[in-house]
């Protein structure tokens, strides 16, 4: 049993688990305690000594199974529930039958006795497959299917409709007809049943034997790659990061409150006396920045204007004055909603709100409405944060305004998740949007976001 939890426990890793050596340990020694007689006990105990987190307990649930369990369901011998009658009518629907059912005899037959499949068939119907190869459990359910079709249980479900309907032309009741093939069904099921668990636990045992894979860096993944599992750990990610500008942004703030040395101005300020450094001269005061912020909650870039406006609300102390709003078809002021909650709650919120769908991306009409209703926000100490990929849906981009607001603002700030080879094709407008922009950051990953608010922020 000790063997078999190790192996457990290796393939939870395996899947990305985080199980430490002394979790591990302490799973070993919970156990001892506890026995393995009652399986619920036992089932407790690893679990309350392994996972960590909520978010982890699916992973868990999947996998205790197939070290652990046995979850298929019983077959039932169909032959010994049916009457003398029955049986003679169900042979002899079979015989006549039997030119269709040659290849699948010994299955159907099978079926009607609720035998299971043996080990050493089961290992013969997993090497003809490939099975020995699989090393992922997203491959489960294709092993699966090649299992079925090798076993002919794919065939076998097709002969069932043509012997059923030859019962009823033999005249068997249809109760009868009925009951039989509900038998057949659950013992159809129970057979399927055993191939996938002899697959899953099969790849889970290989998975154990695999030395962990690294887990990639969060931080430099890119944005559109994350995985739901991935989400909740970025989260706490950019909780963390907006901790570290906090500290460096309020660095730069004491720094600043009474200006910083500036060694070339003082050198030309005290040529007249020769070069002699009499008056000293300190750089201009660091000036929190007043942010507008315009995201694209498309469905392709909600996950990164959900870390974009959480990193920015989670330093708003640092921050002049923020106002945001998102768009796709048209303009949203979230402003109020992440004024008045926490940054992560007010943020939800405005994703709960605004819940992705059938839109059009439509900035150029989204412009239009802020020209309308917003356009007296910026003035000359306003930076302005456009968030999105520049795609337009072929519609009017409205240059002409992005121009406005760029002028009357003291700087127009872009933030891209494409890559500069994507400009321009399709219905992108980034290129004309880029000779507007007086900067465009790339920000594919976090670490790129979490770079450009923290440059925005030094140079408020």
């Amino acid at each position: 049993m000790q063997q078999r939890m190790i192996e457990f426990i290796r393939a939870l890793r395996a899947a990305g688990l985080r199980v430490s050596l002394a979790e591990s340990q302490d799973a070993m020694f919970g156990v001892d305690e506890t026995g393995v007689q009652n399986v619920a006990t036992f089932k407790s105990t690893m679990k309350a000594t392994l996972v960590k987190n909520q978010r982890d307990q699916p992973l868990f649930e999947y996998f205790f199974p197939l070290f652990f369990k046995n979850n298929r369901p019983p077959l039932q011998d169909i032959l010994e529930q049916l009457s003398e009658d029955q049986q003679a009518l169900l042979n002899e629907a079979m015989r006549s039958l039997m030119g269709e059912l040659d290849a699948t005899r010994d299955l159907l037959r099978r079926l009607l006795e609720g035998r299971e499949f043996s080990e050493d068939e089961l290992q013969q119907l997993g090497d003809a497959s490939g099975l020995p190869q699989g090393d992922a459990m997203v491959t489960r359910s294709w092993f699966e299917r090649r299992m079925n079709r090798g076993a002919g249980l794919t065939q076998l479900e097709r002969m069932l409709d043509d012997l059923l309907e030859e019962l009823a032309e033999m005249g068997m009741s249809e109760e009868a007809l009925a009951e039989l093939e509900a038998m057949l069904r659950e013992n159809m099921r129970g057979l399927s049943e055993q191939i996938s668990q002899h697959v899953g636990t099969t790849l889970a045992e290989q998975m154990a034997e695999q030395e962990p894979r690294a887990r990639p860096d969060l931080l430099d993944v890119p944005l559109q790659r994350l995985s739901s599992g991935d989400l909740e750990d970025v989260r706490d990610e950019v909780r963390r990061l907006a901790a570290r500008l906090r500290t460096r942004a309020a660095l730069r703030q004491k720094r600043a409150k009474s200006g910083q040395f500036d060694a070339r101005k003082t050198i030309r300020k005290n040529m007249r006396y020769g070069g002699v450094p009499l008056e000293a001269q300190f750089r201009k005061r660091h000036k929190k920045p007043s942010l507008i912020l315009v995201c694209d909650l498309s469905t392709s870039m909600r996950y990164a204007v959900e870390f974009l406006l959480t990193l920015v609300y989670e330093l708003s102390d640092q921050v002049r004055r923020t106002r945001s709003f998102i768009f796709i078809h048209d303009l949203v002021d979230v402003s109020t909603i992440l004024a008045e909650l926490p940054p992560r709650e007010a943020v939800a919120q405005v994703m709960a709100d605004n819940p992705p769908g059938y839109y059009s991306t439509d900035l150029g009409n989204s412009l239009n409405s802020f020209q309308k209703e917003y356009m007296h926000l910026i003035d000359s100490r306003t930076t302005v944060i456009f968030f999105g990929d520049g795609r337009n849906n072929y519609n009017d981009p409205r240059l002409d305004i992005a121009r406005e607001m760029q002028r009357k603002g003291r700087r127009l700030i872009w933030f891209c998740p494409e890559p500069q080879r994507q400009w321009g094709s399709g219905d992108s407008d980034m290129w004309e949007y880029r000779m507007v922009a007086d900067k465009v950051f790339m920000v594919n990953s976090l670490r790129q976001l979490a770079d450009a608010v923290d440059r925005i922020l030094a140079d408020g």
